[in-house]
């Protein structure tokens, strides 16, 4: 049986504004607080968006205008609505939620009656039952100083109108939901104006008012689409029709997690516990054959924030050890412990199979030194930031300077072209310049090897040449300063002190140069140097 609940977070907007006034604002929810409205610009002009209890004692109502509420309590204290900060907040808070469960949706109802709703099918027995589950998120709620009320049923609908309305009931099973929604307003389907409106001129007032009436009949008496929503929002309610839920992030399908009697106050707590919660998560992805290649682990503080902290390595992995170093070195301090953190969670964000190779004999020395390449990536990544560790990755272009680029090391390598893989079948010097440098150069024409070189102002002779190693002209990318694009001639050369280079020659004689006054001879470039 699906359990969702429903949660309440009572005059919302009035608590994100007093919450974000200062570090020791006046409480709007005291006793002996001022009257306070939050006041929205609409096309109707200033109007109330949301009240405090002691302003809605003066039977002030949200929607009626600025106007109107000063005439009737001149003493109102009205401060400017910011929804879009009450969404935000919304937002925080769910994901703080998550330490009840993985699918936490954001609730936007309007009218004061913002609030989250939480999927805890299967669940509620890892904290107590359902009533314990429910009187705990009410707990941690107000301890976080937070207005909020709760209820559980099969279907969204049915937890949201029982969370508001309900008086006597906050949980419903499948066979108590018609009984426990009869008594409740028409207000607690989630209805427009305009459908309530109508209703109540047909003597509707209750939800059990509905349910000896035919669905088609129900929904031919109101005009337009308003009879249609209604039965739709009924049957929501009841489970006769789906409702999904959205979650504020992707449920994660692999996690640990730990809640503690006495919260973590400082980051040797985190670390002391994090073992265990890389231990849950690795037994997990090894039964399905997975590896993770992105961790985040998430400190649920009792203030109602979360703080995270992610890694991310180079291939999947599930080995424990290898995540608590990334972790250290990313810095555990970065989790802010505030007043204390009661939960735990660490979530596998991005999971990859992980396939048994077998190697041979002759390759343990690669396979050796590419884990231990990996390894170090991942920890340079994780110590200077993602952003700060690239490799050079091929790309199809026979042009040396053009045959790489660079990306970040913890992205994805893209498939090898074949134009590639034959280019760099050739020797290159591990030295590349960046760009060429030019050189004057004495050789046998048409397409023989330098037989002397100047290059930085330094002459030197050549004693062994290999080449030419003839590359052709990439002509669908014209050059930046508008010259010619020409086939080059390359040379690997070793002078007469050892020393090795790697030259060639822009530029054929014959087809490329017929010795024109108005044309530009072959030039020799130096491209790079041999070890």
């Amino acid at each position: 049986m699906r359990r969702i609940v429903s949660v309440w977070l009572i005059d919302w907007p009035v608590t994100v504004r007093a919450r974000s006034a200062g570090p020791t604002p006046p409480d709007p929810f005291a006793p002996d607080a001022g009257a306070e409205a939050l006041i929205l610009r609409t096309a109707r002009g200033a109007v109330i968006h949301a009240l405090n209890p002691a302003a809605r004692a003066l039977n002030l109502s949200r929607g009626q205008t600025q106007a109107d509420a000063l005439a009737m309590v001149p003493r109102l204290i009205c401060h400017p609505a910011d929804p879009l900060a009450d969404a935000r907040a919304l937002e925080v808070l769910a994901v703080w939620a998550e330490r009840w469960s993985p699918t936490v949706a954001v609730d936007l109802s309007d009218g004061g009656l913002e609030g989250l709703f939480l999927d805890l099918t299967g669940a509620t027995h890892l904290f107590g039952g359902e009533a314990a589950t429910l009187d705990q998120i009410e707990q941690r709620l107000s301890a976080a100083g937070l207005r909020a009320r709760t209820a559980m049923a099969p279907t969204p609908g049915a937890a949201w109108a029982l969370a508001r309305w309900g008086t006597t009931t906050r949980i419903a099973g499948e066979t108590e939901v018609r009984a426990a929604l009869a008594p409740l307003p028409l207000e607690a389907l989630r209805l427009d104006p305009a459908t309530l409106k109508q209703a109540r001129r047909f003597g509707l007032t209750t939800i059990g008012a509905l349910y000896p009436m035919p669905r088609a009949g129900l929904a031919r008496r109101f005009r337009d689409e308003a009879g249609i929503g209604l039965v739709r929002r009924l049957d929501q309610a009841l489970g006769g029709t789906a409702e999904a839920l959205t979650p504020t992030r992707p449920p994660a399908r692999y996690r640990g997690w730990e809640a503690f009697a006495d919260p973590l106050t400082d980051t040797a707590g985190i670390e002391a516990r994090l073992p265990g919660l890389a231990d849950s998560l690795a037994r997990g992805l090894e039964a399905d054959g997975q590896g993770a290649r992105a961790l985040t682990l998430t400190a649920f503080r009792v203030d109602g924030r979360a703080e995270t902290l992610s890694v991310r390595m180079g291939r999947a992995l599930r080995d424990v050890d290898i995540w608590l170093r990334l972790f250290r070195e990313t810095g555990i301090a970065r989790l802010d412990p505030g007043f204390g953190i009661d939960a735990l969670m660490l979530t596998a964000d991005l999971t990859e199979p992980v396939l048994a190779r077998q190697i041979t004999l002759g390759d343990e020395d690669a396979a050796r030194s590419a884990e231990g390449l990996a390894a170090l990536i991942d920890r340079l990544s994780a110590r200077l930031g993602e952003d700060a560790v690239q490799v050079a990755e091929p790309q199809g272009s026979w042009l040396p300077e053009r045959a790489e680029r660079w990306r970040l090391a913890l992205g994805r390598a893209e498939p090898r072209p074949p134009a590639v893989t034959q280019a760099h079948d050739r020797a290159r010097p591990l030295l590349l310049l960046d760009p060429p440098e030019p050189v004057e150069a004495i050789a046998e024409l048409p397409d023989g090897a330098p037989a002397r070189f100047t290059w930085r102002r330094v002459s030197r002779r050549v004693s062994k040449a290999d080449g030419p190693e003839r590359l052709s002209p990439e002509w669908w990318r014209p050059r930046p300063d508008g010259r010619q694009v020409r086939t080059r001639d390359y040379y690997r050369i070793e002078d007469d002190q050892g020393l090795r280079y790697w030259l060639f020659r822009e530029g054929l004689y014959g087809p490329e140069f017929t010795g024109a006054p108005d044309e530009r001879p072959p030039s020799w470039w130096m491209h790079g140097m041999f070890p």
